[in-house]
């Protein structure tokens, strides 16, 4: 008989419907409230998706999962309550709960502990505690949405189980080593990271929206034009990207789109119709390195009366001569017809932070007028390897781009786009802390709300040094001498300002982004050192 290997996955919930996704071990028919779906076949692994239609607005279902009629999810042997689909009601609240970076290890001894002797400790990791809290509250108490904001998984950064996975099916005394190097050792990389019984129970019942970072490809993966050219020219490059591309179009990707978005989906229904997708995918995936023509890995979800855009800020980069881009142009005429009004709250996700504090920003712009020659060749040279050692590669590295978000935002906050938001919410993970800030639009009159509110690591703590080093950077001393070096190269300011109200914070930690009608609130939580549980740190007004 069929067995699961992993989920269900709750994945695009709406008013009045819904797609579970799972993984099975052997071809079957898959069921989930009486809708169905066929696996389908993608080198030795089988997948579904499952869309549950003709839901009631605001309405919760338990649900189970049958396989060829028998029942295989829930586990008994999990002591938690049952799965359940909660639909929106867009007449009622929302919250958000969100945050990046989380590291797969054992959740005992020297990999929970935080201490500088023990080199493995990873701390106690924010969604498991989070799921363990909601085992004991009611349902309307359980976030309406998960958004996990890159580093699902660290293909750079294996746990020991999959790293033994890893040595028994490949030497590992050359490049890439002990890392993920193909699609079949990405599978064990989620895997383990939703396999764990809490968290695979909280991804059974809060919808989660995802999109992908760095390292679920290589650290600093599209940085620049030459960082690109000398990873294409490793022998080992094109199956790692190959298999990341592809194990986040079927584990993340597909999740993302609404019932109708995958009806529209020409990878997705073509899956369908082959014996083994796998070679299908592999040249999806290929051409998606090569060129962002074609693919987009951006979307949108309608939150009730609310708007998120998720904003792919890794995969879609353009470097063509001396320009340098987040998003393609077909890309960004896409999000500044979703960056609009009419909506009592705007949500823009992306996982590289666009607001950062401000010396980072400071810094990262100048360096990236260094690279472009603004003093001469031989810094540009050294601008390249300071840009890869200390990873200037946020928004402000891309200057045109952080303009034109900024432009296109500041239209929406002052009611070019559709009636204003009470408030305008951007949403980041990344650089592993958290931190509050809120900007303004020069001279612009009656604005919304504007903040960039950024939540990491779910589990990915930084080391004291590194946590120093991102203290420092919040000086006014450090952000003094960062505004001159950015005068130096002759930056024009920003068309917009923004300050840090609240933050930095280290930990392990989960944000929550409550919504109700206009009003909005924001609070942070983190996990001490042994224990796995949550505990509120900062609670913030917004409107």
């Amino acid at each position: 008989m069929p067995e699961l290997i992993l989920g269900p996955l709750l994945r695009y919930v709406g008013q009045v419907d819904a797609t579970v996704w799972v993984e099975t071990d052997r071809p079957c028919a898959v069921e989930v409230l009486g809708r169905r779906a066929d696996t389908f076949h993608v080198a030795g692994h089988h997948y579904a998706l499952v869309v549950v239609a003709g839901l009631e607005p605001g309405a919760s279902y338990e649900y189970g999962v049958l396989l060829d009629g028998e029942r295989r999810w829930p586990d008994s042997s999990m002591p938690f309550p049952a799965s359940r689909i909660c639909t929106l009601d867009p007449d009622r609240g929302l919250t958000v709960a969100f945050g990046s970076c989380r590291i797969a290890a054992p959740h005992h001894g020297p990999y929970v502990l935080e201490r500088r002797e023990h080199r493995r400790g990873r701390g106690v990791d924010a969604l498991r505690a989070l799921a363990l809290r909601m085992r004991d509250q009611p349902p309307e108490d359980w976030p309406s949405l998960l958004l996990m904001l890159g580093d699902q998984v660290y293909a750079d950064a294996a746990s020991p189980q999959t790293r033994a996975f890893i040595r028994s099916r490949r030497a590992t005394g050359s490049p890439p080593g002990e890392e993920a190097a193909d699609f079949e050792e990405y599978t064990h990389l989620y895997r383990e990271a939703w396999s764990d019984p809490p968290i695979r129970w909280l991804l059974s019942t809060v919808p989660t929206a995802m999109i992908f970072d760095d390292h679920e490809v290589i650290d600093d993966w599209n940085t620049s034009a030459a960082w690109r050219r000398e990873i294409r020219a490793q022998p080992w490059w094109e199956d790692r990207v190959v298999g990341a591309l592809m194990s986040y179009w079927i584990y993340q990707h597909l999740g993302n789109l609404s019932p109708h978005e995958l009806s529209r989906d020409r990878w997705y229904q073509q899956v369908h119709g082959v014996e083994d997708a796998g070679p299908m995918l592999k040249e999806v995936a290929m051409t998606a390195d090569r060129t962002t023509a074609g693919s987009r890995w951006s979307y949108r979800r309608q939150l009730g009366r609310s708007h998120l855009v998720v904003i792919d800020s890794r995969a879609g980069r353009l470097f063509e001569g001396a320009r340098r881009e987040m998003v393609d142009e077909e890309e960004w005429r896409w999000l500044e017809s979703e960056l609009r009004g009419d909506v009592d709250h705007l949500l823009v996700a992306t996982s590289l932070p666009f607001l950062l504090p401000p010396a980072i920003h400071d810094l990262e712009a100048w360096d990236e007028a260094i690279c472009a020659g603004a003093w001469g060749a031989r810094a540009a040279r050294l601008g390249e390897g300071v840009r890869r050692a200390i990873d200037l590669e946020h928004w402000a590295a891309f200057s045109s781009s952080f303009d034109r978000l900024a432009r296109t935002l500041r239209d929406v906050a002052t009611g070019q786009r559709g009636s204003a938001p009470a408030c305008i919410v951007v949403l980041s993970g990344d650089v592993h802390y958290a931190y509050l800030a809120q900007a303004s639009f020069h001279g612009a009159l009656g604005q919304s709300k504007t903040y960039q509110a950024v939540c990491s690591p779910f589990r990915h703590p930084l080391d004291a040094p590194l946590k120093l080093a991102n203290r420092v950077a919040f000086s006014r001393v450090v952000e003094r001498l960062c505004a001159l070096l950015a005068r130096s190269a002759r930056l024009p300011p920003p068309p917009l300002s923004w300050k840090i109200e609240r933050g930095p914070y280290f930990a392990n930690e989960v944000a929550t982004l409550e919504l109700s009608g206009r009003k909005a609130r924001l609070r942070l939580e983190r996990t001490p050192q042994r224990q796995p549980r949550l505990d509120c740190v900062a609670e913030d007004v917004l409107t």
